[in-house]
């Protein structure tokens, strides 16, 4: 049995940089999420914080489309 320790490396960096990169970006849905939508700012808050969750539930669904595929 040979391990391609080159490609192992590959996969735990490129793993680690996604979830890195989408805990940060549902971290910011929770913190936009948390304002109060008092005026415009409040409302471009909540406004992100919906677009991180999209961005977040995308990722998950292209990750089970590729586990299945």
């Amino acid at each position: 049995m040979d391990i391609d320790w080159a490609a192992l490396g590959q996969v735990f960096g490129v793993s680690l940089l996604a979830t890195v990169a989408l805990v940060g970006v549902f971290t910011l849905g929770i913190v936009g999420g948390s304002r109060r939508s008092d005026g415009t700012a409040g409302v471009a808050a909540k406004a992100g914080s919906y677009l991180a969750y999209a961005v977040c539930a995308a990722a998950v669904a292209f990750g089970i489309y590729t586990i299945a595929a």
